[in-house]
């Protein structure tokens, strides 16, 4: 289908989209006013159709990939962004978990738009944040009709919440990547791929969490994989064997070996610890 017809339908298609909509405690735009929204995305046809959707009822910037997106949201703070998810630099997931970790953004709810309808794309997006997730193709009525009701629930939510303060960037940085390891406990990111995430080197990634942390990138991996085992060895009947797999150790032996370097004892020794201390 053209893009004529796409318009005179009010239905796109096409990659993964994210709105976030965000009122920001210090923004400059009255609710009097027309909100402004920021479009993030890589392709044109799609923004110039989301353009003459939104553009007479809302004020609207332009980026063209997460990490220009990123940039231009704590500059500009607009009242709204649309988020392409698949781009270039950095994905859209990626720049929302990075706008979840900033203080200044984290009231910003968040509404995927996708044509990927699997329970783990629609679980992912709401471990970035989300609040709401709909499925392409949809009209344009209702994307209009969520982004008024989203706006309506932010504002009523920045009149109840105090402001909060500027946070340093490498602390948001740290929280992202953080909330990215923690979600994949069981094929964590490497750091080449971590870094490339949030649209840093990995020098700088290592170097953020050998500041903050005290530790590389692969050593909190694993200090945050045995403290998820020590709880699921403390709270759950699973075995070692259901763990090590669960936290993506190569086998049980390997898990053992890990687990005793940190813990002064294996993971079935734990075990026998607490219960018999029961």
């Amino acid at each position: 289908m053209d893009y004529a017809n796409q318009k005179n339908l009010g239905i796109i298609k096409g990659s993964t989209l994210t709105i976030a909509i965000s009122v920001l405690h210090s923004s400059p735009h009255s609710f009097s006013e027309k909100a402004h929204l920021l479009l993030i995305d890589d392709n044109p046809s799609e923004q110039r159709y989301l353009v003459d959707v939104l553009r007479p009822h809302y004020h609207l910037s332009m980026a063209f990939d997460g990490q220009q997106g990123y940039q231009r949201a704590l500059t500009i703070r607009p009242d709204l962004i649309l988020l392409d998810v698949s781009m270039p630099k950095m994905d859209g997931f990626s720049a929302c978990q990075l706008l979840k970790a900033d203080p200044l953004m984290q009231s910003i709810p968040v509404i995927f738009l996708s044509a990927l309808n699997t329970p783990e794309e629609r679980v992912h997006g709401l471990q970035c944040g989300g609040v709401d997730y709909v499925v392409k193709p949809f009209s344009a009525e209702e994307v209009l009709a969520r982004v008024r009701i989203h706006l309506d629930l932010a504002r009523k939510q920045v009149e109840t919440t105090p402001s909060a303060d500027p946070r340093d960037p490498s602390e948001v940085v740290l929280m992202a990547a953080q909330r990215m390891i923690d979600q994949r406990l069981d094929t964590p990111p490497s750091l080449l791929e971590l870094a490339r995430m949030l649209g840093i080197s990995e020098k700088k990634l290592t170097q953020i969490f050998r500041d903050k942390t005290g530790q590389t990138v692969f050593a909190y991996v694993r200090e945050v994989r045995l403290r998820r085992a020590v709880q699921l060895l403390t709270t759950t009947n699973l075995s070692v064997q259901d763990i090590s797999a669960q936290l993506g150790f190569e086998n049980p032996a390997n898990f053992a070996t890990a687990f005793r370097e940190r813990m002064g004892t294996t993971p079935r020794g734990y075990r026998q610890a607490l219960t018999k201390s029961l």
